[in-house]
């Protein structure tokens, strides 16, 4: 088993990460920015180290110092977590070359499912259903309205690099083709160094259904049923996810896990992904793109599996065959994730920063908290948003649901606005609570037009 870990990341993921390392023997390592110095991933670590001024350039982005934060600690491997250097091949190669070993996929892996052109190649030759669109990346908008002449409007523009809902546009008519372009491109080289841009079919009212795999380094691969993603904001980033999906037929359910597991595999995948697919009306599934990473609501698959992630990425990493096969997978119950946010629902989300002078955190049976958050921490503007997961389980969805209730009504947060006051009215509603929801819900719940 490895012995020491360095998280090279921040907040409720590097305190979830921290925990999973203490519950093996491995010692763990932080690393901070200067605003983050009273953060509580560092005062629960082993050791910790700074790494730069505030901002993520200075400090969590900066390669040079993440890299020589790993020397002075001797740390054996890094866990990335998610966002940061997670799936950026570079830092893979870099840790590689010190003699370092890199919790996660293998850097091959990364790079062809990092951009959205190969990985919908590999998916093709996985045989695995995909959204109708252009083969690779599309050179400019005459031929992009080329492409959408052929496949039919609705379309959805999508940076080959993107992710996040950065450099994603849905564009309805000829005429605002080229507009939207730009506008994309322009987000995507501003995003992720890379303006190259795709064209897809926008599938109507989809569901956004993810399969979450996991595998070693002798060939072994299970998919761990599936989460439910649809509750997104305007930029396509998700709010509220579930697993399992609760009226997803058997049939579809082990169609889906299976060719998430033949994608990975195409690949040489080791270790956990997520792989994302839409689902229309008619339970037809096409796949979206592949996570190379722990995903943010990886609790919940947690919760109805029993399998602890973040322990079988540890043990994956330091040489060790996975403990588990297909047929030992069993999904029990239901589990929510409510993403707790600092931002103000009344001046449309914007980021809310200062010193959190108040925390009440929700409690009780089937209730679960991942945070870095407490009364008297200051929420710094360098990052993002995220507080708090708030995680639920209950022996139906209905169940569930009402304990997300509960746990929302009990959680008080002061000094700085949340997004708990959106939430509550969010799960309240109809639309929600009976299920019958799809990509565009919160958009039109935002509008009026859902209840």
């Amino acid at each position: 088993m490895i012995k020491k870990v360095l998280i090279a990341n921040r907040g409720e993921i590097a305190c979830r990460v921290i925990r999973g390392c203490r519950e093996l023997g491995i010692k763990s390592v932080a690393i901070f920015s200067e605003a983050d110095r009273e953060s509580l991933h560092v005062k629960i670590a082993d050791e910790a180290v700074c790494v730069g001024a505030g901002s993520n350039t200075d400090s969590y982005l900066n390669l040079a110092n993440v890299l020589m934060a790993c020397q002075i600690s001797g740390a054996e491997a890094v866990h990335p977590g998610y966002g940061y250097f997670s799936e950026r091949a570079n830092f893979a190669v870099a840790l590689e070359s010190l003699g370092i070993k890199f919790v996660g996929p293998p850097t091959a892996a990364i790079e062809s499912m990092g951009d959205k052109a190969s990985a919908k190649k590999a998916a093709v030759l996985a045989n695995c259903p995909v959204v109708p669109g252009s083969e690779g990346a599309v050179p400019n908008d005459t031929e992009a309205l080329k492409v959408a002449e052929e496949i039919g409007y609705p379309v959805l523009l999508k940076a080959v690099a993107g992710g996040g809902g950065r450099g994603i546009r849905r564009v309805d008519s000829p005429d605002e083709l080229s507009g939207l372009w730009k506008t994309a491109q322009a987000e995507a080289q501003a995003s992720f160094g890379s303006g190259e841009m795709l064209i897809e079919k926008f599938v109507v009212a989809p569901r956004h259904v993810e399969i979450q795999v996991i595998g070693d380094s002798f060939g072994n691969m299970v998919y761990l049923g599936e989460r439910e993603c649809s509750i997104q904001n305007l930029r396509h980033q998700k709010l509220v996810e579930e697993a399992p999906y609760a009226d997803l037929p058997d049939d579809v359910r082990r169609a889906m896990g299976e060719s998430a597991v033949r994608v990975a595999q195409s690949v040489g995948y080791q270790n956990a992904g997520t792989v994302e697919f839409l689902v229309d009306s008619e339970n037809k599934f096409y796949f979206l793109e592949m996570n190379t990473r722990l995903q943010v609501e990886h609790p919940v698959t947690e919760e109805i599996t029993g399998i602890d992630l973040v322990h079988l990425m540890l043990k994956i990493a330091s040489g060790e065959r996975l403990p588990i096969t297909q047929e030992d997978v069993t999904l029990s119950g239901h589990a929510i994730e409510a993403r707790i946010t600092a931002q103000d629902p009344d001046k449309d989300f914007a980021p809310s920063t200062g010193c959190i002078t108040g925390w009440r955190a929700p409690g009780g049976r089937g209730v679960r908290m991942e945070t870095h958050c407490y009364a008297g921490f200051s929420v710094s503007p360098f990052y993002d948003p995220l507080l708090a997961k708030l995680i639920v389980r209950g022996r139906d969805r209905a169940e569930a649901v009402r304990k997300l209730e509960s746990a929302l009504h009990e959680f008080e947060v002061e000094g700085i606005a949340t997004n708990i006051p959106f939430l509550r009215r969010l799960i309240a509603s109809e639309g929600y609570r009976t299920g019958q929801f799809d990509t565009s819900f919160v958009p039109r719940f935002l509008s009026g037009e859902a209840v």
